[in-house]
C-alpha cells in the first residue's frame, strides 16, 4: 500500500530543525563530544592569535565569532542533524508505505579500528565490530528494500510476515521511482528500526492511525452499499 502525502505533512514528519531524538543521535558518544570540544578550542585559539596580530579593530568580530565557535560542542549536533533532514526535504514528493517484513538477519559491521602491539612487538590492527540488523521489507507490487541499523534488544520480536510502515521519498509525482526511505516502524511490536531517526515518530504513528481508520471506514461504507444493493428487488430497478 502506498498513499501520497501532502508537502505540509512531509515537512512536519521531517522538520527543518533537529528534533530531540536527532540531536541525541548526533551528540553521539564521549569521543564525539571530545572531538567537538577540540574543534571549539582550536578555533578559539586561532581567533585569539588573529586578535593579537590585528589589534582591537577586530575585537568585536573576534568576540562574537569566538562565542559562537566556543559553543560549537553544544550547537554542532543541531547543525548536522538539520543538514541530514535537509537531504530528505529536498525531495519533492513523499508517501506513506505499508508492506511486510520479508527477511531479517544479523551481520557485523566494522565501526572503528585500533592499533595495538602484540607480544612479539608487531603492530596489529584490531577491528571493533558492532552487530547490525538487516531488515528486508516489500509489498505486493514487487518493491523491496533492506534497511541496516544497529541491533537493539527490542528487535528480537521482529519476524517475517509482520506489517512494516515507513515514509518513502521521490522526485516523481506518482511515486513511481522511490529514491529514499525513512526509518521503519513495526506496529505490532511498537518497535522502530533505524540508524538515524529521520521521522517525528509520534506524528508518524498518528498519521498511520488516521490512514487505518480512513481505510476501515471506507471498507464499512462499501460493505453497506453492497448489502443495500442485495436487498433491492428487480422491481426496484
Amino acid at each position: 500500500m502506498l498513499i501520497p502525502l501532502t508537502r505540509e505533512t512531509f515537512q512536519e514528519l521531517i522538520p527543518a530543525v533537529a528534533t530531540g531524538a536527532q540531536y541525541k543521535y548526533i551528540w553521539g558518544k564521549p569521543p564525539d563530544f571530545l572531538r567537538r570540544m577540540l574543534i571549539s578550542a582550536v578555533i578559539v585559539v586561532f581567533l585569539l592569535v588573529v586578535y593579537n596580530f590585528a589589534g582591537s579593530d577586530v575585537g568585536p568580530l573576534v568576540l562574537i565569532t569566538g562565542l559562537i565557535a566556543g559553543l560549537y560542542w553544544l550547537w554542532g549536533p543541531i547543525l548536522w542533524a538539520s543538514l541530514r533532514n535537509a537531504e530528505c526535504r529536498k525531495y519533492q514528493y513523499c508517501g506513506f508505505w505499508q508492506g511486510r517484513v520479508l527477511d531479517i538477519y544479523i551481520t557485523d559491521e566494522v565501526t572503528s579500528q585500533e592499533e595495538t602491539v602484540n607480544k612479539k612487538g608487531q603492530l596489529v590492527i584490531v577491528d571493533n565490530l558492532e552487530p547490525r540488523i538487516n531488515l528486508e521489507v516489500g509489498d505486493k507490487t514487487g518493491f523491496t528494500t533492506t534497511l541496516r541499523a544497529p541491533l537493539r534488544k527490542e528487535h528480537q520480536g521482529i519476524v517475517p510476515g509482520q506489517a512494516a510502515l515507513m515514509l518513502i521519498m521521490s522526485n516523481q509525482e506518482d511515486l513511481s521511482t522511490i529514491t529514499k526511505v525513512s526509518d521503519i516502524y513495526i506496529p505490532s511490536r511498537d518497535v522502530w528500526v533505524s540508524d538515524y531517526p529521520y521521522l517525528r515518530r509520534d506524528l508518524f504513528v498518528e498519521v498511520s492511525q488516521q490512514i487505518k481508520k480512513g481505510r476501515q471506514k471506507k471498507g464499512r461504507d462499501g460493505a453497506n452499499q453492497r448489502r443495500e444493493v442485495k436487498r433491492r428487488s428487480p422491481a426496484d430497478y
